[in-house]
């Protein structure tokens, strides 16, 4: 029996509504183990997004601008799918703790099967930006907190300027 092929290319799907210092260590981190990282800004119709998909890209890609080899995507339809037509072998997700497990396990069996040439790697934030999810910090943002050590400069302007009017 073969093992897997060697992967260059990882695609790192998510809303990323805003895009959070979370978010940018894992496009990081991806980077580093793959080479190449397409970050795939998706719809999710069962959310209510604070930034329209082209501005979460323009966030994105602000954030990830120094980073070499990370190209910023927006996405429609089946995330494993959309892998698999940009040549990706494997999908990084990240996993803060057992709600996001207990999450994600079913959408990495189901990927499987609706695209078997592309795996699923379950990164663990560092401990610094484990607690940030970007619900927390439209939340923070929309109180008139101060959100600069949860999200890249780029998306703190961004935050400002959406909840100053």
């Amino acid at each position: 029996m073969s093992g897997p092929e060697r992967c260059d290319h990882a695609f790192f799907p998510g809303t990323f509504d805003p895009f959070t210092r979370g978010h940018l260590e894992l496009v990081e981190r991806a980077a580093a183990l793959f080479g190449r990282v397409t970050v795939a800004v998706a719809e999710n119709p069962e959310k209510q997004h604070l930034f329209s998909a082209a501005e979460r890209v323009e966030l994105a890609r602000g954030a990830c601008a120094d980073l070499a080899g990370v190209e910023v995507v927006s996405v429609d339809g089946l995330v494993a799918l959309a892998a698999a037509e940009r040549g990706c072998g494997v999908i990084v997700r990240g996993v803060r703790g057992a709600v996001d497990f207990d999450y994600e396990v079913p959408m990495v069996r189901t990927n499987r099967e609706l695209a078997p040439a592309v795996d699923t790697v379950l990164l663990v934030p560092a401990p610094a930006t484990a607690h940030v999810s970007s619900t927390l910090v439209r939340q923070i943002a929309a109180l008139g907190g101060d959100v600069d050590s949860f999200v890249p400069p780029n998306v703190s302007a961004a935050l400002a300027a959406r909840f100053s009017s």
